[in-house]
């Protein structure tokens, strides 16, 4: 890349050869003037005010990309109801096209950043996000690169998409409370009004549910019912080891395959994870009724997305999976359960 330096007040006429940033503190940063722009005698005071005392004439060899050249090449990174802008100033930007459950391969991330001169900053994997919420950033830092780094960055993005966004999904949802103390009325349920508001979140529907003793085989018979009209059966209640909490033997009883009992999370420890053939049974414990936040709602919107729940899933929530018990919470707006 050759570079020629031309005094601002000499540079009508110019055109330039990439982004002139502008920023006023705490309202604005962004682009005063783009690349490709012919400088007229009315723009030298602007510059001048931006800090731009000479500007600079660029001659690219034929092994090198301009900054926005480049990050144009990076618009196949996006997956599926990914949506891209730019490039501004070397940079795209990717946000979501719909409400859904980002899913971020970090491997591919941190493959593309080994590469000099290229930066590629995301959310975090496996969160809810909105429509239009922005997602992630790529860039190049100077104004030129080396076409066969661009080459190698998209070859990387060949084996997979970096990012994705799944749409929750209209799921059908099966209630099951345990405990005799609910079953009997010795205490009203409280748990049923807490999940139906999660759900709501997703876009799940409440079709079924049901208040049972602590009976394995009531249990057992339930879970069958609800399983042929529901996608997503949510059982709360008897998770922990005290003999006489049976659910997740209930479970079990009813041939689901557990893929998961206990977590790494706080609160959750005692949450349960399991199959019965394509529908997710998920075990509650307690802690739900109290905290506001607990594992409940770091993996139902990866059900509600249809994805599968798996061992490793869990695992990796063990890092980062202490809640602070916040006085005031803004999950998911914290770290909290982040991977």
């Amino acid at each position: 890349m050759e570079i020629k330096k031309i005094n601002v007040r000499d540079a009508v006429g110019t055109v330039l050869a990439h982004d002139i940033t502008r920023i006023i503190p705490g309202k604005c940063k962004g682009p005063a003037f783009t690349k490709g722009h012919i400088v007229e005698r009315k723009d030298i005071k602007k510059l001048l005010e931006i800090g731009k005392e000479h500007l600079w004439s660029i001659k690219l060899s034929k092994n090198e990309y301009h900054e926005n050249t480049a990050a144009v090449k990076f618009k196949s990174f996006a997956g599926e109801n990914i949506v891209c802008a730019g490039p501004s100033e070397g940079k795209l930007t990717f946000s979501a096209a719909c409400d859904g459950l980002l899913t971020v391969q970090r491997r591919t991330v941190d493959d593309i950043n080994r590469i000099k001169n290229i930066v590629f900053t995301t959310r975090h994997s496996q969160i809810p996000v909105k429509k239009g919420d922005v997602l992630a950033g790529i860039r190049i830092i100077p104004l030129a690169i080396n076409a066969a780094s661009v080459r190698k960055a998209v070859s990387i993005r060949k084996k997979t998409k970096a990012l994705r966004v799944h749409p929750f999904l209209k799921k059908k949802i099966g209630i099951i409370v345990t405990g005799s103390e609910v079953a009997k009325g010795r205490i009203k349920d409280k748990f049923r009004p807490i999940i139906e508001k999660k759900l709501k979140n997703y876009g799940g529907k409440l079709v079924s549910s049901a208040i049972i003793t602590d009976s394995r085989r009531l249990i057992k018979n339930k879970i069958l019912t609800m399983s042929k009209s529901c996608d997503i059966i949510i059982i709360t209640g008897g998770m922990s080891v005290d003999p006489d909490d049976v659910t997740r033997y209930a479970i079990q009883d009813a041939g689901a395959k557990i893929v998961s009992y206990g977590a790494p999370v706080l609160p959750g420890n005692m949450f349960l994870v399991s199959y019965l053939g394509d529908t997710p049974i998920l075990g509650i414990p307690a802690c739900g009724l109290f905290y506001k936040t607990t594992v409940f709602d770091l993996f139902l919107p990866i059900a509600m997305a249809g994805l599968k729940l798996t061992k490793s899933d869990i695992l990796l929530r063990g890092y980062g999976g202490l809640c602070a018990g916040c006085e005031v919470c803004r999950y998911p707006v914290c770290p909290f359960g982040k991977c």
